[in-house]
């Protein structure tokens, strides 16, 4: 992969991870009611995702998961109904207070890993990924030997700065009513971003 190749793979990576969705969302509500090294499993989980799915991009798995309509959309539904009900369950728990000791960490980290994995419009940015950026003279992996430390560099540091967001707003939120609603626009992203996920098209790739 040439340097002007990784300069642009890069940039459109960091749009991909800083734009605000289900993951983001997921680090910031981990962030403001786990201690942080507790919620930083979740990025983690997070970091696992991207690595499967830039595998199996490599190997061509996202485009053949993109090139079934009635797959990607029978996925979509699921994805976007889990969203939903995470949002609906978290509205309704925003009064409640956050448990003394916390989830434990295998939860934390099998949460963040459905709520990455459940979402196919994702597909689309691997899809993108390989489609786009990926140079068919040059061995897959050689470029994968850029590509992924790349990624995951770049994921880890957009979604560790999403957990300490949360740190931060989690520490602000002294009042009990402040940390509600707070709590509650949280679960209304992830109701939001579930009903454009069950309206969203099935990504297309250049092949």
């Amino acid at each position: 992969m040439s340097f002007q190749a990784w300069t642009l793979f890069a940039l459109f990576w960091v749009v991909f991870v800083t734009t605000p969705g289900p993951n983001a969302v997921n680090c910031i509500t981990n962030g403001m009611t786990l201690p942080f090294p507790r919620a930083m499993i979740g990025v983690l989980a997070i970091l696992t995702q991207a690595t499967c799915f830039l595998l199996l991009s490599a190997a061509g798995v996202t485009a053949l998961i993109a090139a079934s309509p009635t797959g990607f959309f029978i996925a979509r539904l699921i994805g976007a109904g889990f969203l939903i009900w995470l949002g609906v369950r978290g509205w309704m728990r925003a009064a409640m207070p956050v448990p003394a000791g916390g989830r434990p960490a295998r939860c934390v980290y099998l949460h963040a890993l459905a709520i990455a994995t459940i979402n196919p419009k994702s597909v689309a940015g691997y899809l993108a990924t390989f489609s786009q950026f990926v140079q068919p003279d040059v061995p897959i992996g050689q470029q994968m030997g850029v590509i992924l430390p790349t990624a995951l560099t770049i994921t880890a540091v957009s979604y560790t700065g999403f957990t300490a967001l949360g740190a931060i707003l989690g520490r602000a939120a002294l009042g009990a009513v402040f940390n509600v609603w707070v709590r509650r626009v949280m679960a209304a992203c992830f109701i939001v971003y579930g009903v454009l996920l069950g309206t969203s098209a099935t990504p297309q790739g250049r092949v």
